[in-house]
């Protein structure tokens, strides 16, 4: 208030705004009129409204729900963005009525809050009120009012929420969560709040994909004298089997990552066959951690089952859960595969794998000797 009250006055006294000080400007006096009257539902406006209402409306979710959250995580709070939709769309319904323009809560003021000391929502009362009374009676003092000011204040309040501790946390943790928190941070200072948002969320929505169309896979090997199978990059000491090589994936199987997985499950088997003197006769995929699969996902499967048969390798499915078992059952892949084919444990898979390929040693040998026999 002091650097206001201090603003107003130099501003008053000696003429700021012909000496090129940008300051509020006129200001009338009285509380805006009722808009109810301007409510129009002819359909030839509707869909230019319904455009800039669903554009309008997904910016200031999205600013409302991240300037909530970033404040709630400084005071070790939650917040129910449910609730905060509600509030929202119902204070814009009536601040529609009475001429008002679209607002959330907004980063300023909830900043000027914070560093204030508030703790619940009774100071948005107080400011509401005391705001009335100023549009009723002081609003043409206030138009004095430096800009230069209003910013000064605002700035204030931002200089606190900086932690420059995170931003090297981050950095040190991971580079790319500190290049999305640049991109906030430059995009709100040199742009916009809007700006900096969708500098956020765009760079977070290609991780996600970056995630999806490149899911995690890894190769299981078992740990001496255990029946735990663990990755082999991260327990180097894990023992390979001769002939099995299981594959663990980590992420549901759609359409944007299925050519991925069929590509990276036969660059492992290549991979296993340059490294071994035994070739590669079954493979074992564990799917515990994919949460779903799509027909894609069905079709790559079925595919895959194809050019392991041209490579007299045999498909395991071990441990999928229910939704994607249930889906491959409908889509007939567990026909198509046998099911005799899917196992409850890679140590069930392992056992089972290990007494097919002795019964067709056993087979071959008792062959070869019958041949020799018979010469």
């Amino acid at each position: 208030m002091a650097v206001v009250a201090v603003g107003c006055l130099y501003a008053y006294l000696g003429h700021g705004e012909k000496h090129g000080i940008a300051i509020v400007g006129d200001l009338k006096k009285g509380l805006n009129p009722s808009s109810i009257h301007y409510l129009n539902f002819d359909r030839r406006y509707l869909p230019a409204t319904i455009r800039a209402g669903v554009v309008t409306g997904l910016i200031s979710m999205v600013e409302g729900i991240a300037i909530g959250r970033s404040f709630a995580i400084i005071k070790n709070e939650q917040i129910d963005g449910n609730k905060e939709m509600i509030a929202y769309g119902f204070m814009n319904i009536i601040g529609s009525l009475t001429s008002c323009y679209l607002t959330t809560g907004p980063f300023s003021k909830t900043a000027v809050n914070v560093n204030s000391g508030c703790k619940t929502p009774m100071p948005n009362v107080v400011q509401g009120f005391c705001m009335m009374l100023t549009l009723l009676f002081l609003a043409p003092i206030f138009s004095y009012t430096p800009l230069v000011a209003l910013a000064a204040i605002i700035m204030s309040a931002m200089l606190g929420l900086i932690n420059y501790e995170e931003m090297y946390h981050l950095y040190k943790v991971d580079k790319f969560d500190f290049a999305i928190c640049m991109a906030a941070f430059f995009g709100v200072s040199f742009g916009s709040m809007d700006i900096g948002l969708l500098l956020s969320v765009g760079l977070s929505l290609l991780r996600a994909l970056l995630y999806v169309a490149r899911p995690a896979a890894c190769k299981l090997g078992r740990l001496p004298n255990t029946s735990l199978y663990r990755d082999t990059e991260q327990y180097p000491g894990t023992m390979s089997l001769e002939g099995i090589l299981v594959l663990q994936l980590g992420s549901p199987v759609y359409f944007a990552n299925c050519s991925y997985i069929r590509e990276r499950i036969l660059r492992y088997i290549n991979e296993e066959d340059a490294v071994t003197e035994y070739r590669t006769e079954h493979i074992l995929l564990d799917l515990s951690g994919v949460a779903s699969i799509d027909m894609s996902g069905i079709h790559t499967f079925i595919e895959l089952i194809r050019v392991l048969k041209g490579k007299h390798i045999k498909l395991g499915i071990v441990n999928p859960r229910i939704e994607v078992l249930e889906k491959m059952t409908l889509a007939k892949f567990v026909d198509v595969l046998g099911k005799q084919a899917f196992y409850l444990s890679i140590e069930e898979a392992i056992q089972s794998c290990r007494f097919t390929m002795d019964t067709s040693t056993k087979e071959e040998a008792w062959g070869s000797s019958k041949t020799e026999d018979v010469v």
